[in-house]
């Protein structure tokens, strides 16, 4: 099998309960857990931002745009994958449009996120699924190859491997490692129910307790001056 024509059939997805754990906590507050350094680059953006993402990565690495390995991630994908395509951030053709991404969620596919472009941009805004790019052209792509599928990529700042836990919503987009997933959903269930804590004291009372503000202008050295 030659390095750079490469396809793999099969890889190992973690449970079904296991993704689910991610369900409705902010990529946010995920991030907050894993050092604040986590998150795929803000230049990936959801092109309909109410479509919440979670899945299971499905990988492919292609030349800066050419979509032949894409297509055929369209077909080998299962229900809930999401297909992960790096382009090299490169900004010259789109990668999909409404067509395809109509077929990934015809097959029960959790989303779709490029390291390049798309386009028809208002159709996929309006859509009930999931996409992320990097920006928008009408320029059509290539078909040559040669890519690679299922094995680990560079998307946008981070690594990216076939079965990791992918959670996008209107801030970004993130990448959980199965082995680290549960203990990590926990801790940010847990951050976010005390974030939601703090609206409700600044919604409702108009509290914020912050005394950790001024603690660490004193340990800093601030001084205040009349």
């Amino acid at each position: 099998m030659a390095a750079g024509c490469r396809i793999k059939r099969n890889f190992e997805r973690p449970d079904k309960e296991l993704v689910e754990a991610f369900r409705g906590i902010p990529v946010a507050n995920i991030d907050d857990q894993c050092g604040r350094i986590a998150a795929v680059d803000a230049s990936i953006y959801p092109l309909n931002p109410k479509a919440r993402l979670l899945g299971t990565a499905f990988t492919v690495n292609a030349p800066a745009g050419d979509n032949l390995l894409f297509h055929k991630a369209l077909d080998m994908a299962q229900p809930g994958d999401v297909i992960v395509l790096a382009n090299k951030g490169s900004m010259s053709r789109s990668l999909c449009g409404e067509i395809m991404s109509s077929y990934a969620k015809s097959r029960g596919l959790a989303g779709i996120i490029i390291d390049g472009c798309v386009r028809d941009s208002y159709a996929l805004s309006q859509m009930d699924f999931p996409v992320y790019a990097k920006g928008v052209t009408p320029n059509g792509p290539y078909k040559n190859g040669p890519g690679e599928m299922n094995f680990p990529v560079s998307f946008a700042g981070i690594i990216i491997n076939p079965g990791d836990i992918i959670v996008g919503d209107s801030d970004g987009l993130i990448a959980i490692r199965p082995e680290f997933a549960r203990e990590l959903a926990e801790k940010a269930r847990a951050y976010h129910a005390g974030e939601e804590k703090q609206l409700e004291g600044i919604h409702t009372r108009g509290e914020w307790p912050r005394p950790w503000v001024d603690e660490t202008l004193e340990k800093v050295g601030f001084e205040f001056v009349d």
